[in-house]
């Protein structure tokens, strides 16, 4: 199997609804994430690749236009948390990139250094 990935990063505020009073994450927050696609498959192409990088430009023009430096409720129906963030922008990545049927596809978020969640098919 090969897997490779792509970093993309942004800033954006978010407020997690629902949270036990006094909840940090219930306070209007912001964070510098991290947003890493992986791509994984038991194939390449005739190049050598499992997708050239370039093919996943429109997913960063995505993410920096619709993410970066906005306020995550303002731009998702549903609650912003990694988890939910991770498996929203999977379906993203496969409507904007041409993946390979057989890949698979994978994104985990970082809202702090030490702090990861990822989401795979």
């Amino acid at each position: 199997m090969w897997t490779i990935s792509k970093d993309y990063k942004l800033s954006a505020s978010h407020v997690l609804e629902g949270l036990p009073e006094g909840h940090q994450c219930g306070r209007l927050h912001g964070h510098n994430y991290v947003i890493r696609v992986e791509l994984t498959s038991e194939w390449v192409d005739a190049d050598g690749f499992v997708l050239d990088y370039g093919e996943l430009a429109p997913f960063g023009q995505w993410v920096d236009d619709t993410m970066d430096h906005r306020h995550l409720n303002d731009v998702f129906p549903f609650q912003t948390s990694s988890e939910f963030l991770a498996r929203h922008l999977v379906d993203v990545v496969r409507e904007l990139c041409p993946i390979p049927h057989d890949c698979k596809v994978a994104v985990s978020i970082s809202e702090t250094p030490t702090s990861w969640c990822r989401w795979s098919e």
